[in-house]
């Protein structure tokens, strides 16, 4: 029968060739510390003319009650969350603190075939601790691993639980004051969410129907512009080709917008490549906005919405990691970085 490591030599075996305890041989693993080296080269020589590899993971995290792995859930496919800059950015900040605990992080997915299979998923993850882009408490899966003593971190506020976020609908208010004094009144926001490939979905322009920092970043632009015509568009997930798509589906019109407010940088540059294809110049011919501002934000002149992406990692982690930390839920500073991709409304 094949023993801890996947040999056929366990541990209770290497322990009595060389006349230790187990607990020896475990601390030779996990505890170094309180062996001398003498002693630890001794047992870990052995083990290797053997072929013992060392303790079981999964065993001794059943233990210790501890599997020093800190998961990530992302809300759509994994290979997604590394085309978007913001994700990036995000998880650098995470696995910085997460790996000051001595800890790993684990990416999950969310499974696009119900909250049963999403919540299963979450049942088998062995992690001490989850964060998630959505509120804590926001699926019966974080719910029930909170139950089980994981903490669970989320990206937005919400009335109990740890969390660390922005005022969205304060950065919606931030964009709207600008657009509304520079004049415009024909705007289109583009927002992340499910369309069938290659197609571009109206949604409410009250942004019901979509995420909820989505809608709320929606009702802020909206009381900064409470007599413009606003219009609500999505063209998928992948974010700069929703962009572009849905870009392209609302300039290709005789009443084209004069503003396009996308609600990431992500979607931004796609929006810029749609308006540069059809010999528009932002600032001038079309204004365009994100939020976010990742570093080709500002190379190519996007006015945003700026957030501490990598702090917000850094806290999340450390909300994820120490029990101790006093301060449980975090609301981040925003700042609207004007740039030249906005500009007054074409009179025409």
């Amino acid at each position: 029968m094949a023993g801890e490591g996947g040999s056929s030599v366990t541990m209770k075996t290497l322990a009595e060739r060389l006349g230790v305890s187990v607990t020896t041989i475990s601390n030779a693993y996990s505890k170094p510390d309180r062996l001398s080296p003498e002693l630890r080269e001794q047992i870990l020589s052995e083990a290797k003319l053997v072929g013992y590899c060392g303790p079981n993971a999964a065993g001794r995290a059943l233990r210790s009650g501890k599997t020093d792995v800190c998961g990530f859930l992302f809300g759509g496919e994994l290979a997604e969350a590394f085309a978007d800059p913001y994700t990036v950015a995000f998880l650098a900040g995470l696995s910085e603190t997460v790996e000051r605990f001595g800890a790993s992080v684990l990416l999950l997915r969310a499974p696009g075939d119900g909250e049963q299979a999403e919540e299963q998923l979450l049942q088998r993850a062995a992690i001490d601790a989850i964060v998630t882009c959505s509120p804590s408490s926001d699926h019966p899966g974080t719910r029930a691993l909170a139950a089980r003593g994981v903490r669970v971190v989320g990206a937005q506020d919400a009335e109990s639980g740890d969390w660390v976020t922005i005022n969205d609908t304060k950065a919606g208010r931030l964009v709207g004051k600008h657009l509304a004094g520079l004049g415009h009144r024909r705007i289109v926001v583009i927002v992340p969410g499910f369309a069938p490939e290659g197609e571009v979905v109206s949604l409410p322009a009250d942004g019901s129907g979509c995420s909820r920092f989505a809608a709320e970043r929606i009702r802020g632009l909206r009381e900064k512009l409470p007599d413009a015509s606003i219009t609500v568009v999505c063209g998928g997930w992948k974010p700069k080709p929703a962009g572009r798509l849905a870009a392209a589906h609302v300039l290709d019109v005789q009443d084209r917008p004069t503003a396009i407010v996308a609600l990431s940088d992500a979607l931004a540059l796609g929006v810029w490549d749609a308006a540069r294809e059809r010999g528009l110049t932002p600032g001038r011919d079309l204004s365009i906005v994100g939020f976010d501002d990742i570093p080709d934000a500002g190379f190519i002149g996007l006015t945003t919405v700026r957030q501490p992406i990598t702090d917000k990692g850094r806290l999340a982690g450390r909300l994820a990691m120490d029990p101790d930390y006093p301060q449980r839920q975090i609301t981040l500073p925003i700042e609207l970085v004007v740039r030249s991709s906005t500009g007054p409304a074409p009179k025409n």
